[in-house]
């Protein structure tokens, strides 16, 4: 990692440490980069030993050592557009593997009928709902928000 980048961060999370303002850390991967569990545990951790309130990561094969082994909470980054059913599926997951939260940015925007598709997150995040209970709520909401 950059050691000037490393100064910044730290700065940035010092100053919102001063302010009482939680500070994100988020694991940034180019397309150079590999996005395997080993990766995601280091660049979580160290996020979180530098200071970090909150680290948000994607979601990968494995996630629950990720979440396990850092010490504050984790949300996780949607990544690139995928049908409804598998980014609900992706959300119940993480959740059930360690996620506080999700951040579907892109699986919720450019869906079918936006609306429809948070509600549906919001019940596998906050209501405990499966996959398949969702997505009958995103079918069933989608007509009701045409």
């Amino acid at each position: 990692m950059n050691v000037r980048l490393i100064e910044n961060l730290v700065k940035t999370i010092d100053m919102g440490n001063r302010y009482s303002i939680p500070v994100l850390g988020v694991v940034a991967v180019g397309k150079e980069m590999e996005r395997t569990a080993k990766y995601f545990l280091l660049a979580t951790r160290m996020l979180a030993e530098f200071g970090a309130s909150i680290v948000k990561t994607y979601y990968c094969e494995d996630f629950e050592k990720i979440t396990s082994a850092c010490p504050v909470p984790i949300v996780i980054a949607g990544g690139k557009k995928v049908p409804e059913k598998e980014a609900l599926e992706m959300a119940y997951r993480a959740i059930n593997e360690g996620a506080a939260g999700v951040d579907m940015g892109r699986n919720v925007f450019q869906s079918e009928n936006p609306k429809a598709m948070i509600k549906a997150i919001k019940a596998v995040v906050h209501e405990n709902n499966t996959p398949e209970q969702a997505y009958k709520l995103f079918e069933e909401l989608k007509e009701e928000y045409k």
